[in-house]
């Protein structure tokens, strides 16, 4: 048994939270649309085609947002091969995962997918083989009222209605080596100013993502941001922020590292951005969009990214999903909210299939993977304005990251319902924890609304359509309250969820 102590707060506010920080992608790869969210001829599919089974478990998921449509996808695509009649688009080779795409499902499609989920979509343009007025035509095409040739166009295939997209990115991972069309710091950033002055134009208060580094471990993290905001600070309010937890030593206690790494890049990119900003005495911050973020490293190479012979929608990038990842989700997502005052936007990649919290078969069933639940609880608890978590643990040495507190939470308190929620991650595999929450400047505890652990015994432990709940949330009973502090008993390598009331002042 360890002793931990957390704690909050009511003066100690990071910032409101962004119900956008519970995005997620929606990519042209492998299954992740067809056979995914799109599959005409499943018993679950409704006339256009979507699966309501996804549909439903998308709405459970607590998705507010969805970028689409990818993605290394989007490098090499034309946003015209997916609108009009479906029997005329053309069929593509996509390069990026060496696939045939048939363009049956695109921007209309999405858009329509996006409604029947309550979702907001959020589109990206193509600066890798296209540039500034392919994006353009494409904003025109999707927010103009009507009157102008594009804007006309929507309307001919049956969208009365502007689409009102308000969040766009300028491109994916235009720094990468892997990308289509990859661009030096200088290229991408006067592209990515160009672009962002024609698309405004079009349609003005759209809120335009640049792209940051694709990865932390690139040689020229750092030096891309600053370069790329020296272009087109003044043109964008986010930069993008890529980050993927890998388990290369098979050692659960390093893989939970990668919390703290990802804390420690959202940092260092924020520091970045307000050093461009101080050059130019400006009082602008540039907010960051953690737009894709997961765990990924099972199904990466091979086969997993790739299959001869231009397959349609592949097996590609299927992650089965185990215990030990979904303890990794869960301290990702209190990373995101304690950066409230930066991260406004994050998308977990992706939503189905291909590196997917749902896993479907094709005219089977859905099931939620084990990264499903942190998420979907956090979606649906953390509320309103986002609390300074103060944590007094003992600390984990590691390579991964050299100091590891054994306990990482996050707390928000949302005034409009009174509640407080509490996410806690023992991430000592073999100590229980007895942790002491100190609630400062609250009213005493009036009931524990809701109180569940996230443990299982095997760290590889899996869902399956077989066995869907193997890992599940549990009840967590081992909770004391006296007055405004608590005490609960934290399992060893628990993610663990608090809801509290307060008694009315």
């Amino acid at each position: 048994m360890i002793r931990t102590r957390l704690l909050l707060d009511r003066d100690y506010v990071v910032a409101p939270l962004d119900r956008r920080v519970f995005g997620a992608l929606v990519e042209h790869v492998g299954r992740c649309v067809y056979g995914g969210i799109f599959e005409p001829g499943h018993p679950q599919a409704d006339e256009r085609g979507l699966r309501r089974d996804v549909l439903a478990l998308t709405r459970e998921l607590g998705v507010s947002i969805v970028r689409y449509p990818g993605g290394n996808f989007v490098s090499g695509y034309d946003w015209e091969d997916g609108v009009g009649p479906v029997d005329q688009r053309p069929v593509r080779l996509d390069l990026a995962w060496q696939s045939t795409e048939s363009n049956r499902f695109g921007t209309n499609e999405f858009v329509a997918w996006c409604r029947a989920a309550n979702v907001e979509p959020m589109l990206a343009v193509n600066l890798g083989t296209r540039g500034a007025q392919a994006a353009r035509e494409f904003v025109e095409y999707c927010n103009h009222p009507g009157g102008s040739a594009l804007a006309d166009r929507r309307r001919g295939h049956g969208m009365e209605a502007p689409h009102d997209i308000r969040a766009w990115c300028l491109g994916n991972e235009m720094d990468a080596p892997w990308q289509i069309g990859q661009k030096t710091a200088a290229e991408y950033g006067r592209l990515a100013r160009e672009t962002a002055h024609l698309m405004r134009a079009v349609s003005p208060g759209i809120a335009l993502v640049a792209c940051g580094s694709s990865n932390r471990d690139l040689r020229g993290y750092g030096r891309w941001e600053n370069e790329v905001l020296e272009h087109c600070f003044e043109q964008v309010d986010f930069l993008s922020v890529h980050a993927y937890f890998e388990n290369p030593h098979a050692d659960t206690q390093e893989f939970l590292g990668n919390i703290d790494r990802l804390d420690l890049q959202i940092r260092e990119v924020a520091a970045i951005a307000d050093a461009v900003a101080a050059r130019r005495r400006s009082p602008k911050r540039v907010m960051l969009a953690v737009d894709e973020w997961n765990i990924w490293y099972k199904a990466r190479f091979g086969e997993h990214a790739r299959q001869p012979g231009w397959p349609r929608a592949p097996r590609l990038l299927e992650e089965t999903y185990n215990f030990e990842d979904a303890l990794a989700a869960g301290g990702a997502l209190s990373v995101l909210m304690n950066h409230a005052d930066r991260v406004k936007v994050a998308c977990l990649a992706q939503l189905v299939n291909a590196i997917g919290a749902i896993r479907t078969e094709p005219g089977g069933g859905a099931w939620r993977q084990t990264i499903f639940h942190p998420f979907a609880l956090a979606a649906r608890h953390a509320r309103g304005e986002v609390l300074r978590p103060v944590i007094d643990a003992p600390v984990l040495r590691g390579q991964t990251h050299p100091e590891m507190p054994a306990l990482v939470a996050s707390a928000s308190h949302d005034p409009a319902t009174g509640r407080t929620a509490i996410f806690a991650l023992n991430r000592d595999l073999r100590s229980e924890q007895e942790l002491k929450i100190e609630l400062r400047g609250f009213a005493p505890v009036a009931a524990i609304v809701e109180s569940l652990q996230l443990h299982h015994a095997d760290m590889k432990a899996t869902n399956s359509a077989d066995a869907p709940g193997t890992v599940a949330p549990l009840p967590l009973e081992a909770v004391a309250v006296l007055g405004a502090t608590l005490r609960v008993r934290l399992r060893p390598a628990s993610w663990n969820v608090l809801v509290l009331s307060h008694v009315p002042p």
